[in-house]
């Protein structure tokens, strides 16, 4: 701004100056070099002495004049500079905002924030020119009324809860434009300073709160209240990973325009309220890993808008309703880990739009021939390991072109394996261990050698390989060659002899275990120490309530495997040594591996055969001769050399 009045000001003074020394020039020009001085000088004089009076009256006139525009000028940068100076200073203008918002904004957040928080001295314009991080203003009626609160530390400099008691103020439910309230990792300390979540005022923010959202929180305890029934706008309620827990309210289920339902990593209990199913609009319901029990509820075949339906890690039980099969835009389906029975409804074929299906960890018992799996060509994770199936593999499952993933590891299915498995197009993981499937696997050496550790086809006792796919080395891991003998010693090593400590099994007589003492937490890794093992030795686990894993090096000192190469719970396990180098074993229950509940097995590289006497001699001949050879080249290398340097 100031520009656009320095500018024009320079001009004219620079046009002044020009010409008035412009004219004295034409006028010394004129005098001097004309006649007229020389023939007439009298005259000359008089007009020349005209000429600078008049000049020297423009020269004081221009100076006037000159003085006129800077003095608009300085008037001009001064007006620019109050106007810069009263929009930096809130004193000077009032802040479109009102006093009594403003004075709500402070207190609501000062107590989460801490009482040393002074918001109308750090923060004086909070919807202007000193924004406060996380907090987020709208325009009403040329006003700012805070629309978005959120508290917790998402920034570098967020709000962040105080470690003592923080509170729900009443001066949070005034702030009545309030859309989005958001805490995250705020409510730290369960047992120091636990928090409960108001019971009260939420009627008031009824027409305008659209999210609520408490994330991380495990000092937040108590139950959800039930005055959550009041907001009817709410769009999304996430309340993940809190410390919460109780029955859930059936008011939820009022909250007609709800979209995304979260309640996953609390401890909720009791059932799930039937009122749910009047939830039309939702789209994404998660409550996993809680303490839910009971059934699904009947009235879930109303959520027909649902997408994503999470209730794994809980203890539902029952059968799968059939109303299920109504969710056709259902895309994830996650009931893993609960205490569901009664068999795969058959209505799940149609859920038509579904992409991940598990329903692992669940007694589900029965066969796979109920549903027609071919009907379910979006289907690309299916997940149906230790869900206590029984017969054969339904061969419509080898009609599922999009299957990525298909877990039917530790059941009880049996008869044999269709190769048509294999011609899946786009399958990537393919789990069978721990059955009593038969026969032979007729899978083609290239999709071993594809597959690799992702094809689980061990602990099946009566299953083998084709015998010619042994000659590529590319063969399924833990699976015995059909043309081999499959016998299991009763001692832990199949094939030898390599130690007077006879062992039935890892752990003697009281099987795989964890240590009884600080004084026994390498007992395993001794007696591995003590043995000498073979490729195609065999271990033998015994246990209850257990699982043995093989894992990596750094998995075995981390004492930690999500992805183990293998895996298996069944209680009796067997385990065959099929390659030379190390075996990392550590058990799957939580402290065991931390308590000595782990091995390393080192297994010998094979020994080279042993060679004839004619060999031996041959090898000596050839090595004399050798030496000979390297003497004889030596020494004329030497001779060159001495030659070389002395002729």
């Amino acid at each position: 701004m100031s520009i656009y009045f320095s500018f024009p000001f320079i001009v004219w003074v620079f046009r002044i100056l020009h010409f008035y020394f412009a004219s004295l020039s034409f006028v010394n020009q004129f005098f001097f070099s004309n006649k007229l001085v020389t023939s007439q000088p009298e005259q000359s004089q008089a007009i020349y002495s005209l000429f600078l009076l008049a000049m020297k009256n423009f020269s004081t006139i221009a100076t006037q004049y000159i003085y006129v525009l800077f003095f608009l000028h300085c008037c001009c940068c001064t007006m620019f500079v109050l106007v810069l100076v009263q929009a930096a200073d809130p004193s000077s203008s009032e802040a479109p905002m009102h006093k009594a918002e403003q004075q709500a904004l402070y207190s609501a957040v000062q107590a989460f924030v801490g009482s040393w928080w002074n918001g109308s001295d750090l923060y004086p314009d909070p919807c202007g020119w000193t924004p406060i991080q996380g907090v987020y203003c709208d325009l009403y009626n040329d006003f700012w009324y805070v629309s978005v609160i959120n508290i917790g530390p998402l920034y570098d400099n967020s709000l962040r809860c105080t470690t003592n008691i923080a509170e729900f103020s009443h001066h949070l439910f005034n702030l009545k434009h309030l859309k989005v309230l958001s805490f995250f990792s705020c409510f730290l300390s369960p047992s120091q300073n636990p928090i409960t979540i108001s019971t009260s005022n939420w009627e008031k923010l009824a027409n305008s709160l659209e999210s609520l959202e408490f994330r991380s929180n495990p000092g937040l305890i108590g139950t959800v209240p039930n005055t959550f029934g009041y907001l009817r706008n709410l769009q999304s309620l996430v309340l993940l990973e809190n410390g919460l827990g109780g029955n859930l309210p059936e008011e939820i289920g009022t909250l007609v325009n709800l979209r995304r339902l979260v309640l996953a990593g609390n401890q909720f209990s009791g059932k799930i309220p039937e009122s749910f199913g009047g939830l039309s609009k939702l789209l994404i319901l998660d409550a996993s890993r809680n303490k839910l029990s009971g059934s699904l509820p009947l009235t879930f075949g109303s959520l027909t808008s649902l997408l994503k339906l999470d209730l794994s890690n809980n203890m539902l039980e029952g059968k799968l309703p059939r109303e299920i099969g109504r969710l056709k835009n259902l895309t994830l389906l996650d009931l893993g880990s609960n205490k569901i029975s009664g068999g795969l409804a058959q209505s799940l074929e149609e859920l038509v739009s579904v992409k991940e299906m598990v329903i692992s960890n669940n007694p589900i018992g029965g066969g796979l021939k109920s549903i027609e799996w071919q009907n379910l060509q979006s289907l690309e994770i299916l997940d149906l390991s230790n869900t206590c199936l029984t017969g054969n593999i339904h061969k419509s499952m080898a009609e599922m072109k999009r299957l990525r993933f298909l877990g039917l590891n530790s059941n009880n299915l049996s008869g044999r394996v269709s190769p048509r498995l294999a011609a899946l197009p786009c399958i990537g993981a393919l789990y069978l261990y721990g059955n009593n499937f038969t026969g032979e696997l007729e899978f083609s050496e290239s999709f071993y050698r594809r597959m690799g550790r992702r094809f689980g086809a061990w602990n099946n006792p009566k299953l083998c390989y084709r015998a010619e796919v042994n000659s590529t080395g590319h063969v399924p891991y833990g699976v015995k060659s059909c043309k081999q003998e499959t016998t299991i010693s009763g001692n832990v090593l199949s094939n030898a002899k390599f130690s007077e400590a006879n062992w039935d099994h890892i752990g003697g007589k009281n099987g795989w275990e964890v240590p009884k003492s600080k004084n026994d937490q390498q007992m395993y890794n001794q007696w591995a120490s003590d043995n000498r093992f073979k490729v195609d030795d065999t271990l033998h686990f015994n246990y209850t309530k257990d699982s043995v894993l093989v894992v990596t090096k750094d998995e075995y000192e981390k004492c930690h495997s999500a992805h183990p190469i293998f895996f298996s719970n069944n209680g009796v396990t067997v385990f065959t040594l099929d390659r030379p180098g190390l075996f990392y074993f550590i058990s799957g229950v939580s402290g065991h591996c931390e308590r000595g509940q782990k091995m390393i097995i080192k297994v010998l590289e094979p020994a080279s055969p042993p060679q004839s006497a004619d060999q031996n001699e041959r090898k000596n001949d050839a090595a004399v001769a050798m030496a000979t050879i390297s003497s004889a080249t030596l020494m004329s290398c030497i001779m060159s050399f001495v030659g070389v340097l002395f002729f």
